[in-house]
C-alpha cells in the first residue's frame, strides 16, 4: 500500500483560506483516494479509525468499508481504477467536533498493519438538517456563521450608537486558537476524555466557551476591568475586533489579555462560536439589571441631594452586551429550540464557575426560570422591577419610585444583510404593562420562591433581599430633562428641566440638580420656586467643568430631586453620552483582490486647543492581515491596503489621542475579485 492520499471536499469551507488542513462540517461527506501497491483481495479487511483528543484517552470512531460503525461514521466505495481505491467518508451529524486523525487498519492473515492517512478538522454544520445547529434560512447562515464583521450597539436607550467590530473568524490561526480555547477550559483540565466526548453538543460547547472567554477561573482569553486606569493593559474602548485579542492571548502562551468589558467578551465569544460553526449574534440590552439576590427587584438608594448610596449590591447598566446562539435544546424540549442566551462577562458564578447560559429566550419570555442554564439571571436582566428610595437618615427612607418598565429596553442586534438595528425585545418578554407580562413576572417570582408582601421567604439566606415593592405613592408633579442639542465632546451641554403640575393647586418645589459620574461632587445648583402649571429651568454644564474629569465612556448622569412640603418627592434622571467628533473615511479608488488601494482619513478638531500625540489604528478582515498603526500629525492621513478577500468588507478606523479616549469610524467597501 503506497503512502499517497488525496482529500477532496464536497461542501468546501472556502472561508478558511489560510489553513492547509482539510476543514469539514459534520454530516458532510469527503473523498479520499488510496494508491495500493497490490490489488486488494478483499475490502472487508479494511477498518478506519477517526480519533480526536489526546491519546490514549482520545474519542474514537471505528468503522469499516462494508458497513456503518456503531459511531455513525461510514465509508463507501466510489468507482475506482486498479490499485486505486476511491472512498467517500461520512461523519454523523452529531459527531464530536475538533481536530481528527484518520487511520487505516488492514488485516492480512493474522497480521494487522496500520497506516496514518492524515488529519482534518470537523466543525458544526448549520447546513445539515440533522445537525443540532441547523439553520434553514440561507441569508441567516451567511450572517450568523460566515459574516466576519458586524455592529455592536452601545450608548443609552435614547441615544443608541453603533460600533463596528471585526470578528475575523476565518483569519489565519483563529481556528487553531478557537480549538485552544476549548482545551484551556477547566472541564478539559479536570477530565480531558469526558470533555472531548461531550463536544458533540452545542449546549455543552457554548457553555464552555462562555466560561473560558473570561479569565476568572482559568487562563481564559480576556481579563475584565470596569474602573480605574488601564495602564497595565488596553482600555476596553480601544478594541475594534477579536483577532488581535485572540492572537495576543495565544502568542503570550494563554496569559489573559487586559482588559475587556461586556462588548469585548461578547465580540470574542461571537468569533469563537462562529468559527466552530455555531450560528451566533451579539445582543445589546439597554437598562440591563444585575439582580444580585435574584428577587427580581432592583433597589436604588439616593440621598436628598441625588447622590447614589451604595446600600444594595443590585445595579443597572446603561447597556449590557451578550450573545445568542442558535441550536435545539434536546435537554429541555423542542419548545425551547432556537436562540439561546450566552454571557461571557463574569458577573455571577454558575455551578461554581463564572459562566452564563445557554438560556433559552423562549424560557425567558415565558418566565420558566427553573430551567437550565441561568434563566433566572437573564430574566432579571430584562424584566426586573426597579425601585428608587430616598434615604434621609439611617432610620428614615422614602420609596419615591417603582418602575416596572425601566429594565430591558430596546434589546438590539444587527440586521441580516445590513448594518441596521433590529429590536428583538419581543423575543424576551411580552409588551410592558400588559396583563401577560405581569402574569409571567408573578410566575417567575413563584418559581424562584421570592416572598410576597406579608409572607415569609423560603429562599436561601444567600438569595434573600427585599420583597417586591408595594406601589409607591405617586407624586403630584411630573418632570423631564431635555437636551437642547446633541452633546459633543468639547462643547457645552445645554439642558432644560420641565416640571408639570398634575393637580390644580399652588406648589412650592425645592429642586436640587446634580451632574454626577464625571463631575464627582460638583453640584450644579439648588432652586426653590412656586408654580401652578408648568415651570422650566434651563442650565448649562460647560466644557471647562467636565474636560478634566470626563471618563472614557463619555457618560454623565444628571439628576433632579424635586421635594415638596407635602406629598411624594420626584426624581428626574437623564443619562447623557457625549458624542466624539466624526472621522471621514474615503476609499480612493476601486478595491480589488491583491491590488493596492489608498484610504484617506480626515479628522476635524472641535476644540480650541491643539490635539497632540495621535495614533490612527485600522483593521478589517480580508483587508489587513494585522492591525495597522500610524502616527497622525495632520488633519488627514492616507494609507494603503491590499485586500485579500472579495465581497463586502468592513474597514474599522480608531483615532486615539490625549484629548479623546478614542474616535471610531468605519466604512463598508466592495472588493472585486481579481480580473
Amino acid at each position: 500500500m503506497a503512502n499517497s492520499l488525496v482529500f477532496f471536499q464536497f461542501l468546501i469551507t472556502m472561508d478558511f483560506s489560510f489553513s492547509t488542513e482539510l476543514i469539514l462540517r459534520r454530516g458532510q461527506p469527503f473523498n479520499i483516494s488510496l494508491n495500493l501497491k497490490t490489488t486488494a483481495q478483499s475490502w472487508d479487511n479494511f477498518t478506519f479509525i477517526a480519533s480526536t483528543g489526546n491519546l490514549p484517552m482520545a474519542t474514537k470512531a471505528i468503522f469499516s468499508l462494508s458497513e456503518e460503525g456503531a459511531s455513525g461514521w461510514s465509508a463507501t466505495q466510489e468507482p475506482s481504477e486498479p490499485r486505486c481505491l476511491n472512498l467517500s467518508i461520512l461523519s454523523p451529524a452529531d459527531a464530536v467536533i475538533g481536530r481528527y486523525k484518520l487511520q487505516l487498519q488492514v488485516l492480512a492473515g493474522n497480521k494487522v498493519s496500520s497506516k496514518a492517512l492524515g488529519q482534518f478538522v470537523l466543525l458544526f454544520n448549520p447546513w445539515c438538517p440533522d445537525d443540532d445547529v441547523y439553520m434553514a434560512n440561507e441569508k441567516e447562515r451567511q450572517e450568523y456563521v460566515l459574516n466576519d464583521s458586524g455592529i455592536i450597539f452601545q450608548g443609552v436607550e435614547k441615544d443608541i450608537q453603533e460600533e463596528a467590530w471585526n470578528y475575523g473568524q476565518f483569519e489565519e490561526d483563529i481556528l487553531d486558537i478557537s480549538l485552544a480555547v476549548l482545551d484551556r477550559s477547566l472541564n478539559h483540565h479536570e477530565d480531558p476524555a469526558l470533555d472531548v466526548s461531550r463536544r458533540n453538543s452545542p449546549v455543552y460547547v457554548s457553555r464552555v466557551i462562555s466560561a473560558t472567554v473570561n479569565s476568572n477561573d482559568e487562563k481564559g482569553v480576556v481579563e475584565g476591568k470596569w474602573s480605574g486606569r488601564f495602564r497595565s493593559g488596553t482600555n476596553p474602548l480601544r478594541w475594534s475586533g477579536s483577532v488581535t485579542i485572540l492572537r495576543r492571548w495565544h502568542r503570550a502562551r494563554y496569559r489573559p489579555v487586559r482588559y475587556g468589558q461586556c462588548w469585548v467578551f461578547a465580540g470574542v465569544t461571537c468569533t469563537v462560536l462562529r468559527c466552530l460553526g455555531i450560528p451566533t449574534r451579539v445582543i445589546t440590552n439597554f437598562n440591563s439589571a444585575h439582580d444580585k439576590n435574584l428577587n427580581l427587584s432592583i433597589d436604588k438608594y439616593i440621598d436628598v441631594s441625588g447622590n447614589n448610596l451604595h446600600l444594595s449590591e443590585d445595579s443597572v447598566w446603561n447597556f449590557h452586551v451578550w450573545n445568542e446562539s442558535w441550536f435545539v435544546r434536546r435537554d429541555l424540549g423542542s419548545f425551547y429550540d432556537g436562540w439561546q442566551v450566552l454571557d461571557a462577562t463574569p458577573q455571577e458564578r454558575s455551578k461554581g464557575i463564572y459562566q452564563c447560559g445557554p438560556a433559552s429566550t423562549r424560557a425567558i419570555k415565558e418566565g420558566d426560570v427553573d430551567l437550565d442554564y441561568d434563566s433566572p439571571f437573564v430574566f432579571a436582566a430584562v424584566n426586573a422591577d426597579c425601585v428608587t428610595w430616598i434615604r434621609y437618615s439611617k432610620k428614615r427612607k422614602e420609596r419615591i419610585y417603582s418602575d416596572t418598565r425601566k429594565i430591558g429596553k430596546f434589546i438590539s442586534t444587527k440586521a441580516v444583510g445590513t448594518n441596521a438595528r433590529v429590536d428583538v425585545t419581543a423575543n424576551y418578554k411580552y409588551p410592558e404593562g400588559s396583563l401577560k407580562e405581569r402574569q409571567v413576572y408573578k410566575k417567575a417570582l413563584k418559581l424562584l420562591g421570592v416572598q410576597r408582601p406579608g409572607k415569609r421567604s423560603k429562599i436561601p439566606r444567600s438569595r434573600r433581599g427585599f420583597s417586591r415593592a408595594q406601589p409607591a405613592q405617586n407624586p403630584s408633579i411630573s418632570g423631564k430633562l431635555l437636551l437642547d442639542a446633541s452633546p459633543v465632546v468639547g462643547q457645552d451641554i445645554l439642558l432644560t428641566l420641565t416640571l408639570k403640575n398634575l393637580i390644580a393647586d399652588f406648589k412650592t418645589i425645592k429642586v436640587k440638580l446634580k451632574a454626577s459620574l464625571i463631575l464627582r461632587q460638583k453640584k450644579r445648583g439648588k432652586f426653590c420656586f412656586c408654580f401652578i402649571t408648568v415651570k422650566e429651568i434651563s442650565f448649562k454644564i460647560s466644557y471647562s467643568q467636565y474636560k478634566n474629569s470626563l471618563m472614557d465612556d463619555r457618560k454623565i448622569l444628571v439628576t433632579a430631586v424635586c421635594q415638596m412640603k407635602r406629598g411624594a418627592s420626584l426624581l428626574v434622571e437623564k443619562d447623557i453620552v457625549l458624542q466624539d467628533p466624526f472621522l471621514t473615511i474615503k476609499v480612493l479608488g476601486a478595491a480589488m483582490v491583491h491590488k493596492p488601494v489608498n484610504v484617506e482619513v480626515t479628522f476635524t478638531n472641535p476644540l480650541s486647543e491643539e490635539v497632540t500625540d495621535c495614533v490612527l489604528r485600522a483593521e478589517g478582515s480580508g483587508l489587513l492581515k494585522e492591525q495597522l498603526r500610524i502616527w497622525y500629525v495632520n488633519a488627514s492621513v492616507e494609507f494603503e491596503i491590499i485586500p485579500y478577500r472579495s465581497g463586502t468588507r468592513q474597514l474599522q478606523v480608531d483615532l486615539v489621542c490625549t484629548h479623546f479616549s478614542d474616535i471610531k469610524g468605519f466604512v463598508m467597501l466592495h472588493v472585486a475579485p481579481t480580473q
